[in-house]
């Protein structure tokens, strides 16, 4: 008798894709791991196997909720379609009359 059997494809599991994580939940999951277990440890004095048991889980469970709860960075939105911007073109700007007609003085070095 042959077992009837359902092998998935490779091209369905890249349908579902997950995320992995930052090194930002790496780091504060594993730093609440090691400084919970150690404050843990040392405020109850636990020196039998299961409270160490108990605590190395509550410590694992305490780090895994800090590292779900770090902000994960979102992609920036996609900017919008840029239109053609007219160049700027230079107005040119009126001039007064008494500042156009005044005289500028002319300053020459004299002869020593």
């Amino acid at each position: 008798m042959q077992a009837n059997r359902v092998e998935i494809s490779p091209a369905s599991e890249d349908l579902i894709a997950m995320p992995r994580p930052t090194v930002a939940q790496l780091t504060y999951g594993s730093c609440t791991v090691i400084f919970s277990t150690l404050a843990m440890l040392l405020l109850s004095q636990t020196s039998s196997g299961p409270g160490i048991a108990v605590i190395a889980i509550a410590a694992l469970g305490l780090g895994l909720l800090v590292a779900m709860t770090v902000p994960v960075p979102r992609p920036s939105p996609a900017p919008p379609a840029q239109q053609a911007k007219p160049e700027a073109v230079p107005v040119p700007v009126p001039v007064p009359v008494s500042v156009a007609a005044a005289p500028e003085p002319v300053r020459e070095p004299t002869a020593p």
